[in-house]
């Protein structure tokens, strides 16, 4: 068996709004994420991650936001091109461990629906993907509440 590990970041700045994207889920917030997409950094740390794994670059390479086709794209389309070269390259999903870093939202209240997402996405099972988080006591700018980050692990596998 061949094993691949990838590692993917976001982050996205947080500006007035009334609510925030991650993993797919709409959660009421007093700020939304400003992005050229809708700023998803879950799906966007996910998908970096597997072309990391893949080394077939990053979100940047294949959806360029100098493009204007992206604009206000839902990142699910991007999410389901990177399983798409998953698959076509022959590999497996092992597992996802993904982890926000944020003071707000409170991520456990939204971490079960974010799960189901991205294994139905990824059409593995829900017990392979973890969503957690942490804060950074305040400190930096997501401690200030000026952007929410998301670091993602993925491993792949396939038989040779």
């Amino acid at each position: 068996m061949e094993f691949r590990i990838g590692n993917g970041f976001d982050v996205h700045k947080l500006i007035n709004g009334d609510s925030i994207i991650l993993c797919g889920v709409k959660i009421p917030h007093d700020k939304t994420l400003s992005g050229h997409s809708d700023a998803d950094v879950g799906y966007h740390s996910i998908c970096d991650a597997l072309y990391g794994a893949l080394s077939e670059g990053d979100i940047g390479t294949h959806f360029p936001a100098t493009s204007k086709k992206w604009k206000d794209a839902n990142s699910i389309i991007f999410l389901k091109h990177a399983y798409r070269l998953v698959n076509n390259l022959e590999y497996k999903i092992m597992n996802i461990d993904t982890t926000f870093i944020c003071e707000r939202p409170k991520i456990s209240d939204y971490h079960t629906q974010m799960k189901a997402n991205i294994a139905a996405i990824l059409k593995i099972d829900i017990s392979r993907v973890s969503i957690k988080a942490t804060t950074t006591e305040r400190l930096g700018f997501c401690g200030r509440e000026e952007g929410i980050a998301c670091l993602t692990t993925v491993g792949l596998f396939r038989n040779e």
